[in-house]
């Protein structure tokens, strides 16, 4: 994946599902939620993945923070908890533990058949050439739709998991239902850059 704004191409893509390789719901994500909270609020301080193989685990916190890598914004995936609440939604929802724990193995296998090393024994640019190979879907060849689904769904679970954690809600600026006493209209420095402005 190129350099292009790796943070705005994602959190588009959490709005808008690519794949449908993992399914979850609301009450998926919510239920999530509350574990978390109450593990973070009984003092544990070492997360013990309960799905994830400890390789797993570690190829899961590389992959995500490939995804979404620590800004001058914000922290990275990995700072945001997504690796343990990816762990949390495989065993709230068993269905995804199958496609989760395969696309991880075509990641290794992939991997082992370019380099001889699992995906987190490869350099840099391995990793990138790997997943430039499976991020665009339109672009990728037709040997790798196995590897493209798993890395667009879970691209899709990294951008859920960061954007409904603090740390995501803080990089979105979001300032919930605020009363606006008087509206002035939008900013005249956004409607320079827009190159509008109001008659």
């Amino acid at each position: 994946m190129g350099e292009m704004n790796r943070r705005d191409a994602v959190r588009a893509l959490g709005v808008i599902p690519v794949a449908a390789l993992f399914t979850w719901t609301d009450t998926n994500i919510i239920n999530v939620s509350r574990a978390m909270v109450e593990r973070r609020a009984s003092g544990t301080k070492q997360f013990a993945p309960q799905f994830f193989t400890a390789h797993e685990y570690e190829t899961v916190r590389v992959l995500v923070d490939l995804v979404l890598p620590r800004d001058a914004r914000s922290g990275s995936a990995t700072d945001a908890g997504v690796p343990e609440f990816m762990d949390f939604m495989m065993m709230d929802n068993p269905s995804n533990q199958t496609p989760m724990r395969g696309g991880l193995s075509w990641l290794d296998t992939e991997c082992r058949e370019r380099f001889g090393k699992p995906f987190i024994e490869c350099d840099e640019q391995a990793r990138t050439a790997v997943l430039d190979d499976i991020a665009w879907p339109a672009k990728a060849p037709a040997e790798l739709s196995h590897g493209v689904a798993f890395f667009n769904s879970f691209r899709d679970l990294t951008a859920t998991g960061f954007w409904s954690s603090k740390m995501g809600v803080e990089d979105l600026r979001y300032m919930g239902n605020t009363a606006v006493p008087e509206w002035k209209g939008c900013p005249e420095e956004q409607l320079r850059r827009l190159g509008v402005q109001y008659e």
